[in-house]
């Protein structure tokens, strides 16, 4: 029977960059390999925006150093959180009318997430890119497609960032004979 090999992603994980985070076992691979990616494409000071389940802001610095990032809910979070967390508030779908201000609870509480996680977005841009000169912005994740024609003028809009990232690692691994070109690599 053939069992194959796998790599798993992890804070043990052989990579090309620093990783200067203080508990790199409760790292996320997914927020690894999208800083990975980013940087192997910049080698500059970076922000990756990752717009999912919950909004990471990681970065790392022109010397390759991974230092660290923040983490806010996501859309859909924020959605069901005014529900479950009110008494009246109903659960709405992101799709749907968004003027400038809310009309009825429903345009609301749509205008009050997507904008209020445009700020956020736009927030975080602003305060580094004041302080990291020459920074470069990525942007990915399910529901980036919100925000990439607004921000887009200033990131790379990429939704296979992670994909990308898990890659270079697999590259990486194999080129320091951490794992050997031949085997068949799962990727957990």
């Amino acid at each position: 029977m053939f069992s194959p090999s796998y790599m798993v992603v992890n804070g043990k994980t052989s990579i090309q960059i620093a990783n200067r985070y203080r508990t790199p076992q409760t790292l996320g691979a997914d927020r690894l390999a999208a800083v990975v990616a980013a940087f192997s494409q910049t080698h500059s000071n970076t922000l990756v925006i990752d717009i999912g389940t919950a909004i990471t802001y990681d970065f790392i610095n022109d010397r390759g150093e991974y230092l660290g990032g923040n983490i806010s809910p996501g859309m859909n979070l924020r959605f069901l959180s005014l529900n479950e967390h009110t008494s009246r508030l109903p659960l709405i779908e992101s799709e749907g009318e968004h003027p400038q201000f809310g009309v009825d609870t429903e345009t609301a509480i749509r205008c009050g997430v997507i904008d209020g996680m445009r700020h956020e977005i736009q927030g975080y841009i602003s305060e580094f890119s004041l302080k990291y000169h020459n920074l470069s912005i990525f942007l990915t994740g399910g529901d980036q497609i919100y925000f990439d024609e607004e921000i887009k003028k200033r990131t790379f809009a990429d939704k296979y960032l992670v994909l990308k990232g898990l890659n270079e690692i697999l590259r990486y691994n194999i080129e320091q004979k951490t794992i050997s070109n031949d085997e068949q690599i799962d990727i957990q």
